[in-house]
């Protein structure tokens, strides 16, 4: 199955279609994955650029042989083969299509940057690729028969959302809606994400063996996420510049309020005094 986040990013763009959510000034990890997705894409079959790979089927066997090689195959992953072990590790960096892709590095991009900020570059890229690795782990063992190849960053990216939740829930997330001819409206990442997750169950529970979305690496990805965000970051105080720049304004708004009261009293007192002379 190759794990297609374009059907997540238009047909569950109902939640999500395009997201734009504060992104951090500096994440080169995050940048660093999307130039590497993008490279490796247009080098590959998948692209259907690469003049050495042909055109009509000599070109689909191609890519078909490309996704077995890199890609997850269930069927294969758990017989112990040192190379079929490395394939949910590889698989983060194979994507299907123009779609897909282009899906992919949009949410790393919206998300990546800030989550990236506050976890730190090198703690980041761990937490990337071994929840990219458990969430296509997780898809495989439920379905260990599976011959389908299972290729991107979904899970990697799932994860991102998950822990970007539990870091940023009040960071406000831009949604076009589809049913609400694609108006952009702000939203909070509390409301969005759960949202969004609520949509994958559901598309999960629909889903055949056939190739498609592979929602559960995208479940489980998300779960990972939000699980290791609580656990690293519980015992700290979430925040976001948003609600930073928020509480400052409010801050400066209740002193303003104060001055003014007083100023108000003094002027009373004053002038009952002179009333009074």
């Amino acid at each position: 199955m190759i794990g297609n986040w374009s059907r997540t990013a238009l047909g569950t763009a109902r939640t999500l279609g395009t997201a734009l959510a504060p992104r951090g000034r500096t994440a080169p990890v995050t940048y660093t994955l999307i130039t590497l997705c993008c490279v490796l894409f247009l080098v590959s079959p998948a692209a259907g650029l690469n003049p050495v790979y042909g055109t009509g089927e000599e070109l689909l066997a191609a890519q078909r042989a490309y996704f077995r090689r890199w890609g997850v195959i269930p069927a294969e992953l758990f017989e112990g083969s040192p190379g079929s072990a490395l394939t949910p590790a590889t698989a983060l960096f194979v994507h299907g299509s123009w779609v897909h892709l282009l899906g992919n590095m949009l949410f790393l991009y919206v998300f990546g940057a800030m989550t990236e900020e506050r976890m730190g570059r090198f703690q980041f890229a761990l937490f990337y690729l071994g929840c990219g690795y458990l969430a296509l782990l997780g898809y495989a063992g439920a379905n260990a028969h599976s011959l389908q190849s299972l290729v991107g960053a979904s899970g990697a990216i799932s994860a991102i959302l998950g822990a970007f939740l539990f870091l940023f829930p009040r960071a406000r997330v831009t949604s076009l809606l589809p049913f609400l001819f694609f108006l952009p409206l702000r939203f909070p990442a509390w409301l969005v994400l759960p949202f969004w997750a609520a949509l994958q169950w559901m598309a999960a529970g629909r889903a055949g063996d056939g190739p498609g979305v592979a929602y559960l690496a995208h479940l489980v990805g998300f779960g990972l996420g939000f699980t290791f965000a609580w656990v690293r970051f519980g015992r700290t105080t979430r925040a976001c510049p948003a609600d930073q720049a928020a509480g400052k304004r409010r801050h400066l708004f209740r002193a303003g309020e104060r001055g003014l009261v007083r100023a108000a009293a003094r002027r009373r007192r004053e002038s009952t005094r002179s009333v009074g002379e």
